[in-house]
Order: structure tokens, then C-alpha cells, then sequence
């Protein structure tokens, strides 16, 4: 049975993408996305699963720059349906609760609930299963969290209102991590992750983006990341998807030739959104 390292508590929206991409996987919860990474990387885990963009919200920006600083490689993605719950003790009613607490970006994703119950109010927590593990913890009868089904399972609570997000096309794309040296390969891989720099001169980005393009690739993000200790100089993170299997290797050849830095991240199968 592999031991899979997320970012959250057991139940998190993590969680769920880590069973769905290693199903016997038996899960480590992370306080910090660095202690997920430093767990792969030391050997304490057999692979990792983070979050890498949202639909709604957008990149997480500190998985890229902990993915340039680690030797690891992504070998799967999955994209998750993200449904948020309000979620309370049992036998709480919603006429109960005065305070709600979840991750920021799921409170924001939510607005419309506290719009329409204006007594009740939201508070930031660091994690959406952990904000119901606090719930269950503390017995307070007076708040709700909001999160996952099966963080509301894990942790003895039920759910009062399903599907409150004010967007239901809110899908999170995760990636299932594992060390370089002991990846497998992907052998029907149709989509490449790479970061590299390019010189600080006119046309260097536009040029190493059309020797991406020649080679039959279509780029499907861009991401660009400060260089620290480097003021204005950026790494850029692309995704590709790939025509054909070795269009992989002639496209991280032709960067080559006009990048300062090239770094493979990973060759994949895309996930298909259900």
C-alpha cells in the first residue's frame, strides 16, 4: 500500500483527489504544502497529490515555485468536481448557527449562502476537513464549517445544506507527485509540464513559445513566477498538450536553444473533466 502525503486534513478536498489517483493509497495529512514536498522528497512518503490550479480561483501559486525546488516529477493529474457542504454537529439546525468556519477561498466561493443568512458569519480557518475536525473537537453547537461529504463523514458530522457554492463549474486540477529517480514512466503520456528562463532581451519569450508551437504542441497555460534573489526576472511554467509521443523530447530540445533553463516537470495523460 503506498503512503500518499497531502496538504490538509483527512477529509480534504486533497484527500479525495488522493484516493481517486492512488485508490489502497493510505494518506499522510500535512500542515504545510512544504512539509508535503519535504516528505516526498526525504523518502517518508511514496508519492504526493497537491492542488495546482483552480477553476474559479486560479493557481496555487506556491506548489510551482516548490516544484522547481524539489526533484520530483508529476506522473497523473486529476481534475475534481469541488462541491462545498455547510456541515455541523448532529442534531445542530441551521437557526443555530452563528459562525461558519472554512479555508478563504472556499468562504469565497460561497457567497451567496452568506448573503442570504445575514447573522451568520464567516471565519478563515486553514484547512475546509479541518475547520470540521475543530467542529467535532471543541463540540461547539453554534458554528458550522464548510466542506467536503466526506470530510462531514469522517469526522461524526452532517451535512445542512449540500452544494452551496455559488458556481457549480468549480473544478480543482491535482497532481499525483512522485521522485524523480523512482517515477514510473508514462508511457502513453499526451500532455508535457516544463518550466524555463529565458534571456531578459526583446522576442526571447515569443521565441521559445513558437519553438514549443512548431513542434505540434498546444499550450494550454502559462504561469510566471519571480526568480528570488533575482529582481525581474521570471521562470515560466507552461503545460502542453502533445500530437504525438515524441513531440515531447523535440519540443524541451528546441526550448533549449533559447532558454537559459529548462526543466522538465513531468509527461502525463490529461485528466478528463467528468
Amino acid at each position: 500500500m503506498s503512503l500518499v502525503a497531502i496538504q490538509g486534513e483527512i477529509g480534504a478536498f486533497s484527500h479525495e483527489a488522493a484516493l481517486r489517483l492512488v485508490p489502497e493509497a493510505s494518506i499522510l495529512p500535512c500542515s504545510l504544502s512544504a512539509d508535503v514536498f519535504a516528505a516526498l522528497s526525504t523518502g517518508q512518503v511514496d508519492a504526493a497529490v497537491i492542488p495546482i490550479e483552480n477553476s474559479l480561483a486560479g493557481s496555487v501559486i506556491e506548489h510551482f515555485d516548490l516544484l522547481l525546488k524539489h526533484d520530483l516529477v508529476i506522473v497523473e493529474e486529476a481534475l475534481l468536481r469541488i462541491r462545498h457542504n455547510l456541515i455541523a454537529l448532529p442534531g445542530v439546525a441551521l437557526f443555530q448557527i452563528h459562525t461558519v468556519y472554512s479555508h478563504p477561498v472556499a468562504l469565497a466561493q460561497c457567497r451567496q449562502f452568506f448573503v442570504a443568512h445575514p447573522a451568520i458569519h464567516a471565519c478563515a480557518f486553514y484547512d475546509t476537513a479541518g475547520s470540521v475536525k475543530h467542529l467535532a473537537e471543541t463540540a461547539n453547537h453554534s458554528a458550522a464549517a464548510i466542506a467536503s461529504r466526506h470530510a462531514a463523514h469522517e469526522y461524526g458530522a452532517e451535512i445542512l445544506a449540500a452544494d452551496i457554492e455559488d458556481n457549480p463549474e468549480n473544478y480543482t486540477r491535482f497532481f499525483l507527485l512522485h521522485r524523480r529517480s523512482v517515477a514510473p514512466a508514462v508511457l502513453d503520456a499526451n500532455k508535457l509540464s516544463v518550466a524555463f528562463a529565458v534571456e531578459n532581451r526583446p522576442g526571447t519569450l515569443v521565441a521559445a513559445l513558437q519553438q514549443i508551437a512548431e513542434q505540434g504542441t498546444n499550450l494550454t497555460k502559462i504561469e510566471s513566477r519571480p526568480v528570488h534573489g533575482r529582481p525581474w526576472e521570471y521562470i515560466f511554467y507552461v503545460d502542453c498538450q502533445l500530437s504525438h509521443p515524441g513531440a515531447a523530447d523535440l519540443a524541451l530540445a528546441a526550448l533549449q536553444a533559447h532558454c537559459s533553463m529548462v526543466r522538465e516537470l513531468g509527461r502525463y495523460r490529461e485528466a478528463v473533466q467528468k
